[in-house]
């Protein structure tokens, strides 16, 4: 289950958005599956309107206005809860228990021992991506007008839905990787900018594929350019010869303004400090580095070209296809536990099927879908303390070879790549698939089902000159569809299981209906001892 928190101020609007029919007018029938007593005893039994969703609000606000309390950034605490489209939907009963507990863990009942404050939980049918969903609207002032904190809300309802994944038999998603999400309004507003897919979707595989390909700093500098994204350093306060991070923005189209992204905003794993522990590190490498970050700040010409214009020698193919071989059995021994050794393998995997992305694919496909997925591994919650620098096998020189591929030469050479970048996917989904995350591995057993299969597909079409090609393509037709045998029936019985435990009846909730007195809160005074009454008496 994924929470999803945001603050305002605006009551009335948000629950009269919650009561309409939505963006893609996919809202249907809203209606209270839960909140505090005195409302759900007026408005549980019916399909909200605008009227009622005014009235709601205002219910909400009233600690607030009678109080006249203020609460610097907004009073409106909204939170929807979202479950998988692969999991079902859950009653509103279900809804409901779920719900009470989460707003007792998130400390706005009775249950946190203080004052409750106001809210209520409106389900409206599915997201426009299938996910069953219910939406929690709450007052930050509590009804004797103490403020609720929302001091680590973020993080308080990422660890209440793990709590409420095990009690309530949903399916438990690891707290281990952490990613970013698209929102509607985001993908929305780069659809109106003219683009494909959302900025930062883009952005990020063309840093990942560029930065797993690059040897040092001032290389990546130069791929990132010549992919045609506009990118910019960050220097240190006062200085301009030490770089501290970087933004990029996609060239804008029909003369708008460029919108730029930190790395940070990419992705966790692709800020400067990360990209920089893969790279080649001394002082000649870091004045070169500057060099190029500058003339990039200005838009002049690279000051030194390097070996991305040099077209890589067809026999490279081989050996790189044999160094992801090395790199696959390497993993065999590596423990489930090691989640930094399998997010760097997953970055660079990931970075691999990036940069044949941006080579090939004119509008992103099954190598882009795949380098996402990918990605989400790569991306830790907490990273060690010391960079960790990998010796041995990588998939680097794999990237560096595939940004040169297109669509038409190599088409051998292209197939036996996939087999081995297949094989190490079919890796990480049986890291995933050990440590118990249902979740990614199905995930990533799905990618490679009806996404990566299509370019194993496409490249057995491609006239091949020798016999070992043809049998190469076989074989990658072959690993890509071997992938999905077997572990997606381990993934579906797990989620009938939880299907199963998880629709039983949810006990009734006592609460008063008789609306709250709202009434500032006593303060306490201190009582000066007298004399006769000492304090040790």
């Amino acid at each position: 289950m994924i929470p999803n928190v945001s603050r305002g101020d605006r009551m009335t609007g948000l629950m009269v958005y919650l009561a309409g029919p939505g963006r893609a007018n996919e809202h249907a029938e809203p209606h209270l599956v839960a909140g505090s007593a005195p409302i759900m005893a007026w408005h549980s039994d019916a399909e909200l309107n605008r009227d009622a969703a005014v009235a709601i609000g205002h219910e909400l606000d009233q600690a607030k206005r009678v109080l006249g309390v203020e609460v610097p950034g907004g009073h409106v605490w909204h939170c929807s809860l979202s479950l998988r489209a692969e999991e079902g939907d859950l009653s509103d009963e279900k809804w409901s228990e779920i719900a009470h507990d989460f707003m007792d863990d998130m400390g706005f009942t009775e249950a946190s021992g203080k004052t409750p404050a106001s809210w209520v939980v409106v389900r409206h049918g599915h997201s426009t991506a299938g996910n069953d969903h219910v939406h929690i609207a709450a007052s930050m002032v509590r009804e004797d007008g103490t403020k609720w904190s929302p001091h680590n809300d973020f993080l308080k309802s990422q660890q209440a839905c793990r709590t409420l994944e095990k009690t309530h038999g949903l399916e438990q998603i690891k707290g281990i990787h952490v990613s970013r999400g698209i929102k509607p309004g985001e993908r929305e507003a780069s659809q109106r900018r003219g683009f494909a897919e959302p900025e930062r979707t883009s952005l990020a595989r063309k840093v990942r594929g560029c930065a797993v390909a690059s040897q040092d700093e001032a290389e990546f500098v130069r791929r990132m350019r010549r992919t045609g994204a506009l990118i910019r350093p960050r220097f240190a306060a006062g200085r301009d010869d030490v770089i501290t991070g970087y933004r990029v923005a996609e060239r804008p189209l029909n003369g708008q303004r460029p919108i730029w992204y930190s790395g940070t905003r990419l992705a966790s794993d692709l800020t400067l400090p990360k990209l920089r522990s893969s790279w080649q590190d001394s002082p000649q490498a870091a004045g070169e580095a500057v060099q190029e970050w500058s003339a990039a700040s200005r838009g002049r010409r690279v000051v030194n070209a390097g070996r991305e214009l040099n077209d890589p020698d067809p026999q490279m193919w081989q050996r790189y296809s044999d160094e992801l071989s090395d790199l696959n059995k390497s993993l065999a021994s590596v423990p489930v536990e090691d989640h930094a050794t399998w997010a760097h393998v997953a970055r660079e995997t990931s970075g691999a099927f990036a940069a044949w992305s941006n080579s090939v694919e004119a509008a992103p496909g099954a190598l882009a879908a795949t380098a996402e997925r990918l990605s989400k591994t790569a991306q830790l919650r907490q990273y060690p303390v010391r960079p960790q620098r990998t010796v041995g096998p990588s998939a680097m020189g794999a990237a560096r070879i595939l940004l040169t591929a297109t669509s038409g030469n190599q088409s051998a050479a292209q197939a036996l790549m996939l087999v081995q970048l297949a094989n190490l996917a079919k890796s990480i989904h049986d890291m995933h698939k050990a440590a118990g995350d249902v979740r990614a591995a199905q995930q990533i057993n799905t990618v490679v089902q009806e996404r990566l299969r299509t370019v194993a597909g496409a490249l057995h079409q491609k006239p091949a000159a020798t016999v070992q090609a043809t049998t190469v393509q076989a074989t990658a037709a072959q690993t890509t569809s071997g992938l999905v045998q077997g572990p997606a029936v381990d993934a579906e019985t797990a989620l009938a299981v939880a299907l199963a435990a998880r629709d039983h009846g949810a006990p009734v909730r006592d609460g008063s209906v008789v609306p709250p007195k709202i009434e500032p809160a006593r303060k306490s005074t201190l009582i000066t001892p007298k004399p006769e009454r000492g304090i040790e008496r």
